[in-house]
């Protein structure tokens, strides 16, 4: 057992029995959605939690200031995807890419490793159509039912009423000014 397990094993003992999972979701127009994600990523692997996060659209080439700061915590990172596909050029490769990432979710899921997963950017993919919205709802309450303690944290704009019934907390993250409407763009360490 590693120094990281013995300092936080004690935290862990019984965790699983006394936790009830959650279903979070972290939508609207403002920036924020996963920086608040990864931010209660860092609570978690702080109290020795085993999380995992999925991107979905962020580029599978890039290296972003979280997967570096994430990593140093032991926490899992994958991206996915092949960048933003605002207008997207490919749909059908969109579509095969999130499927692609979509199993790997469910093999995260279903390996009953971990405490916390974060899914970056689904919530697009789901608005987009890219994935059967109904299906990936009906897997997660699935693998929620068998695994009690799971918590999970989906991010992206527009999240339907469906989804935000299914969950358990939403917050609504509502742009009221940005940088980027007066010409300033994506600066390091702030949004990559």
């Amino acid at each position: 057992m590693g120094n990281q397990e013995k300092k936080y094993k004690w935290r862990r003992e019984g965790y699983r029995e006394k936790t009830k999972g959650l279903l979070m979701v972290n939508t609207g127009d403002g920036k924020g959605k996963t920086t608040c994600a990864l931010g209660l990523t860092i609570r978690a692997a702080g109290q020795g939690l085993k999380c995992c996060v999925i991107q979905f659209m962020k580029s599978k080439t890039d290296r972003y200031g979280e997967h570096e700061s994430l990593e140093k915590l032991g926490v899992e990172v994958h991206t996915m995807g092949d960048g933003f596909t605002w207008d997207t050029q490919d749909k059908a490769q969109d579509i095969k890419t999130s499927e692609e990432t979509w199993s790997l979710c469910m093999e995260k899921l279903k390996s009953g490793d971990y405490d916390l997963l974060v899914f970056d950017e689904l919530v697009y993919v789901l608005d987009y159509g890219f994935l059967d919205e109904e299906n990936i709802l009906n897997e997660i309450a699935a693998i929620r039912s068998e695994q009690p303690a799971l918590h999970i944290v989906m991010t992206g704009r527009n999240a339907s009423e469906k989804l935000i019934e299914a969950a358990d907390l939403v917050s609504e993250i509502k742009e009221v000014k940005h940088p980027f409407n007066t010409g300033i763009y994506a600066q390091q360490g702030i949004e990559f």
